[in-house]
């Protein structure tokens, strides 16, 4: 395996850097133990693995393993007013832990219905849509009708962070202004607004939402979604 010594030295500080601001020691393999299928290659023509539970690359350079860990974003714990506002954080911290798998589901269900829309005509992408939308409706059905009214708004704010599209966007994109319409009024009777978008320097509830995302990315409770540093906070 090739590096110039320059690239070499880049990739160590990289890795011990990153590992020196985490408590946690990454575990890797040698990547001869990977299946070959699972292996990528990067820019100067080296294979890696990309381990995405610890969010990092790992060589094997001279016999030796070489672990990049990816960027992590820090962010300060918003500054609570009182105990009450402390107590919503760790509130927030365990509807999201409920429903981060389901939107997980979600935004890979959406992103496989988008792709396969790309070779259909008008007429065939509304049979299509309809028919996925009635699998996926006996499929998850139950688990939406028991989220909370506060789960319910998590959920509309994480695929609108993934997508930066509002819940309305989407069932607009995949059913109609009409269907849109509807989903809209049904939401506002929980108390859930779906056209609302997901802005953490305006709106509290997003700051605490932000906050625990990078905090449970960063320590591994959650497996990153594709394309989640993407998101830029903008003020």
């Amino acid at each position: 395996m090739n590096f110039n010594k320059p690239v070499l030295l880049f990739l160590l500080f990289l890795g011990l850097n990153a590992n020196a601001q985490r408590d946690s020691v990454v575990i890797a393999k040698p990547i001869s133990q990977y299946p070959p299928e699972l292996l990528k290659t990067d820019e100067y023509g080296n294979k890696y693995y990309y381990d995405e539970a610890q969010k990092a690359k790992i060589y094997e350079i001279d016999g030796e393993n070489v672990v990049v860990m990816d960027e992590l974003i820090l962010l300060n714990k918003p500054r609570f007013n009182n105990q009450l506002d402390q107590n919503y954080y760790f509130f927030l911290n365990k509807k999201l832990n409920r429903v981060y798998p389901l939107f997980l589901t979600a935004l890979e269900q959406y992103t496989d219905i988008q792709d396969d829309m790309k070779a259909l005509d008008r007429k065939d992408q509304k049979k299509y849509v309809s028919e996925r939308q009635n699998a996926l409706a006996s499929q998850y059905e139950a688990q939406l009708r028991d989220l909370t009214t506060t789960e319910g708004r998590v959920f509309a704010k994480l695929m609108n962070r993934a997508t930066g599209k509002t819940v309305y966007e989407i069932i607009k994109e995949l059913r109609g202004g009409w269907s849109a319409f509807w989903w809209n009024v049904k939401g506002n009777l929980a108390d859930v607004d779906l056209k609302e978008p997901y802005d953490p320097h305006r709106n509290r509830t997003d700051e605490f939402l932000e906050s625990l995302l990078q905090s449970n990315w960063n320590a591994g409770y959650f497996l990153p979604y594709p394309g989640y540093q993407k998101f830029k906070i903008k003020k």
